[in-house]
């Protein structure tokens, strides 16, 4: 279920990024959105979708299995109102210091594009704290055991980024809108004035704020329908509420490496040229397709079961849950980064090339498409594995990884960019992630025992194994289908990538059903399951 939700928001965050390649390419506006929207994006991740919603899970639901559900619902009020003082303060804060926050994360940006910047982040700033709420409200539904409505909470943060965010950007611009939409439709000449490019931008800001207020607002009927009542209050003497920060406090740094790594990257790439912010922001977000999808999904429905398997102290099915989930991220995501390094030129053709993303972005996306799938799976790892940590009450591990992860990124920076330039970035990125969830499971098998290794390593052997031939599948598909549909046409183009997924779906579902892959057996079943 959350899987299917996460899957409608990917391809409404993918129409999103393609109203962003169309309309501003890749250049000097959409750097400074990108690096823009990372400021309150990197506090989103670490108080809102991180360490917040590890916390809360885990405390709610200790809340609700030994206090019952009115101690619960006070708890939930108190975190709701307390978060919500703490967010305005930092985004207050947030907004008087942009232009230094834009200093240190783009240090190499010209006195243009750092200016527009600086106004970009104060008016996106205040997103916080509409998915900070969202957050919480996430929290309490998942320990309740409703998944799909919070998963599909994000679907409608890209609906009124595009919506809005156009809407805005016709009534500030709309000679601009109008000239990118007749390009797109009839073939006509791409506007090139940088002014009404830089005020239509402004616009797509504005609809990012209409975006985080639907996250919020979406999941309020279903809060109710739990029995949720809402009581204005805070009571820092409240030991679940004083719980919950406790454990945010060392989980701030555990789930922030991935998003520090993300601005190290940036600085990195603000150096470069014009465009390669916006190469890497792309790529990732491609690369967040199946990660999303699947790593996410699978971690969302995993964190509830093992935070009541901990707070029962049955062991045997903390491990078995958590073991179950490793093997199925990999055997979800290692096909999926086998596909993305293959097919990555069409793949991006397909979504971006088109109005002002050209074909040298492209072949620029592409290969930093390439470099961040490496890491697909410790990505997927990392989202399952760090909550376990909060789980079992242990938070100072994973903030310890995660500084270490944050040290080791900057010097693959600094080591990979010159010779390899944004690829370089990706590459490091990539690779800090496959290091942080080996790390982490070493850890995690010293706290709780053995992790079913020798089964899971067997089972991760035979699926790399079977996305070899997926990927030699995708390979001899391209060159034959291209030759029947050569035209770059987006149909044709959408020919050439989904026949060259189904053929290299086909091939690893045949290899691993000839290597007698468990999870495959598994997903069929459920699938076959009467409802």
């Amino acid at each position: 279920m959350v899987g299917l939700a996460v899957l409608s928001s990917r391809i409404l965050g993918l129409v999103r990024e393609q109203v962003f390649a169309a309309f501003f390419g890749a250049g000097l506006v959409f750097d400074a959105y990108v690096t823009a929207f990372r400021i309150p994006n990197l506090f989103r991740d670490l108080f809102a979708e991180g360490a917040l919603s590890a916390a809360f899970v885990k405390t709610f639901s200790q809340e609700l299995d030994r206090n019952g559900e009115a101690r619960a619902w006070r708890l939930a009020s108190r975190v709701f109102c307390a978060l919500a003082l703490v967010v305005l303060l930092l985004v207050l804060f947030g907004m008087l210091a942009a232009p230094a926050f834009v200093t240190a994360l783009a240090p190499g940006f010209t006195d243009e594009k750092r200016s527009l910047t600086i106004l970009l982040a104060r008016v996106m700033f205040p997103f916080l704290l509409m998915v900070a709420l969202a957050a919480v409200s996430m929290g309490i539904l998942n320990a309740r055991d409703r998944f799909g409505v919070p998963a599909m909470a994000s679907t409608f943060f890209n609906l009124g980024s595009i919506v809005v965010g156009l809407g805005a950007a016709w009534l500030l611009e709309p000679t601009f809108v109008e000239a990118v939409a007749a390009a797109l439709f009839d073939g006509g000449e791409l506007p090139r004035d940088l002014e009404r490019a830089t005020n239509a931008i402004l616009g797509m800001a504005i609809g990012t704020l209409a975006g985080g207020t639907l996250q919020f607002l979406i999941q309020t009927p279903s809060l109710k329908r739990t029995g949720f009542r809402f009581t204005p209050g805070i009571d820092w003497k409240d030991p679940g509420l004083r719980n919950v920060f406790a454990l945010m406090v060392p989980a701030l740094l555990g789930t922030a490496a991935t998003q520090v790594n993300v601005f190290v990257n940036n600085n990195f790439a603000s150096r470069l040229d014009d465009g390669a912010v916006s190469w890497l922001n792309y790529a990732f977000r491609l690369m967040q397709f199946p990660l999303g999808v699947f790593g996410v999904a699978i971690a969302t429905a995993t964190l509830p079961a093992v935070a009541r398997a901990a707070a029962r102290d049955d062991q045997d099915e903390f491990r078995a849950t958590l073991a179950g989930s490793i093997r199925l991220a990999l055997f979800l995501t290692v096909p999926s980064a086998a596909g993305l390094i293959v097919l990555g030129d069409p793949i991006v053709a397909l979504i971006y090339e088109r109005g002002s993303f050209l074909g040298a972005d492209t072949v620029e996306t592409a290969g930093a498409l390439a470099f961040y799938a490496v890491g697909l799976a410790g990505y997927a790892a990392v989202k399952i594995l760090a909550p376990a940590f909060y789980a079992i009450d242990d938070a100072k591990t994973p903030a310890r990884i995660s500084l270490l992860s944050i040290v080791t990124n900057l010097f693959l920076c600094a080591l990979l960019v010159g010779p390899l330039g944004h690829r370089g970035l990706a590459l490091s990125t990539a690779l800090v992630a496959t290091g942080n969830a080996v790390l982490l499971v070493v850890l995690l098998r010293r706290r709780v025992g053995p992790l079913h290794g020798r089964s899971t390593a067997a089972a991760g052997l035979k699926i790399v194994v079977a996305a070899g031939a997926l990927a030699l599948a995708c390979r001899a598909a391209v060159p034959w289908l291209e030759a029947w549909f050569p035209a770059p046409r987006a149909s044709d183009r959408a020919v050439v990538v989904g026949g060259a997924i189904l053929a290299g779906a086909a091939a690893y579902g045949a290899t691993c059903a000839l290597l007698r892959v468990e999870e495959l057996r598994r997903i069929v079943a459920l699938v076959r399951r009467p409802r």
